[in-house]
């Protein structure tokens, strides 16, 4: 695989290229998730050469994003009143990733600026976040750090400082932690080199997230057949309920 990546390195050389030839890698573009998933690690790979066709990848800083499928949410703030807690202010997002991983060389703000940094989402506070409807910006600001911290504490967001590691000077090297908990769906891992400042060159590599057997037939007709879904689940719970009550009888 990184002879593989070299040998396109050199052609892109070869082909006029001007700009650092960036050449991502993933360790697996397909995870399937059964029964019993436990979560995984994923490698992000690659090779950095420069327009001479130099080993250059001690020469830049890496940064890597990796992002799962966006989705809508509503967020809700607790309250205690009356001593128990319940459900006070709320706010939508049209679209939040499902995850998000950053893995840089070195610290975000050794590196860039914060207008870079926000630019391409260099860490969780740069998420960009779409609120619907008409929020004041300091509410905004509130429940879009409520939400980074508990994806945060659910594992599925996460920033891995020196998390990107250079051997032979030309490869990179990430590792990124998945949970038991991700969603299923494209992801997206954008490979960012930066220096003096700035993103000289940027590579974007897909993974597919997937439910197979008997968990895809599950979801699948959660989906498509909610309303039997619906159904069945509340006929199962009956039954079962009816049978554990029929056995502690007997005993």
């Amino acid at each position: 695989m990184i002879r593989a990546l070299l040998l396109l390195a050199v052609a892109l050389l070869s082909m006029g290229q001007r700009d650092p030839v960036l050449v991502p890698e993933v360790s697996q573009h397909e995870i399937e998730v059964r029964q019993g998933f436990t979560g995984t690690e994923l490698l992000l790979f690659g090779a950095i050469l420069d327009p001479g066709g130099r080993a250059a990848a001690q020469d830049y800083d890496v940064v890597v994003v990796l992002q799962g499928p966006s989705q809508p949410i509503r967020l809700r703030q607790k309250a205690r009143f009356g001593g128990i807690w319940i459900n006070a202010a709320s706010t939508d997002f049209r679209s939040a990733p499902s995850f998000f991983a950053v893995a840089s060389t070195r610290p975000i703000e050794q590196m860039v600026d914060e207008t870079t940094a926000a630019i391409y989402e260099f860490g969780t506070r740069y998420i960009q976040l779409s609120p619907s409807g008409v929020i004041e910006p300091e509410e905004q600001q509130r429940f879009s750090a409520g939400l980074v911290d508990l994806r945060t504490r659910q594992g599925l967001y996460q920033e891995i400082i020196g998390g990107v590691s250079v051997s032979e000077r030309v490869l990179y090297q990430a590792r990124i932690s998945l949970p038991s908990n991700v969603t299923t769906g494209t992801y997206t891992a954008e490979t960012f080199a930066v220096r003096d400042g700035r993103v000289i060159a940027s590579a974007l590599s897909e993974v597919e997230v997937k439910t197979v057997g008997f968990e895809r037939f599950i979801v699948e007709t959660a989906q498509d057949h909610s309303l039997l879904y619906g159904l069945v689940a509340v006929l199962l719970s009956v039954g079962m309920g009816w049978a554990a009550g029929r056995f502690y009888a007997l005993i």
